[in-house]
């Protein structure tokens, strides 16, 4: 199968494909930090380019409800991530996984088909993930019978702050390095990989 992943510099999820033996290039306006196939330019070049699937990770940067507070700042970056979203969402591809957190997408495009949380795919952190498909079923959660178990599932560490907010502590330690706390999970890599591939 021929997959693109959209908006990737890691090559997390790229990765995980080419280990199962599909034709998978990553593609984004950054180099690959992992060697492999990489298209280092712009995205909405190459969607008609025979692509079986793809998965993209579009910048949440102006999409994100962590930024709810400087939205009346930016209405017109806004329309044009949006733009961008909606151009991904409705590329001429049988089977496309768009991946955000919460955000406007959800309000101004079409509410997530899937919520997920790393912790659901073996990773101890959280951080809640939206997932729209097109000619996808949903993922699998591959850690989800440990409560039945009687086991928790680890969701790390939280801080707390003085006004009673809390944020998971491995997002509060990369606060301010986005390029960081943008990289997705290996785990949930894999379980795209397997389920989808």
């Amino acid at each position: 199968m021929k997959v693109l992943v959209a908006c990737e510099f890691s090559g997390i999820v790229r990765d995980a494909f080419l280990a199962k033996g599909h034709d998978a290039w990553s593609c984004d306006l950054l180099p690959t930090e992992s060697p492999g196939p990489h298209i280092q330019g712009d995205v909405l070049e190459i969607l008609n380019d025979g692509w079986d699937m793809m998965i993209a990770h579009p910048p949440c940067t102006h999409l994100a409800c962590s930024g709810a507070a400087w939205f009346s700042k930016k209405i017109m970056v806004q329309k044009e991530s949006l733009r961008f979203v909606a151009n991904l969402l409705f590329a001429p591809i049988p089977k496309i996984c768009i991946e955000n957190p919460v955000g406007i997408i959800s309000s101004r495009i079409r509410p997530p088909d899937q919520i997920i949380q790393p912790y659901q795919f073996g990773e101890p952190f959280q951080k809640t993930t939206c997932l729209w498909l097109e000619g996808l079923p949903k993922l699998k959660p591959t850690c989800m019978d440990a409560p039945l178990l009687g086991e928790l599932v680890d969701k790390g560490e939280f801080i707390t702050y003085e006004s009673g907010r809390t944020m998971p502590k491995w997002y509060a330690e990369l606060r301010g390095n986005g390029h960081e706390r943008s990289k997705f999970w290996p785990s949930i890599a894999k379980a795209m990989a397997d389920q989808w591939g």
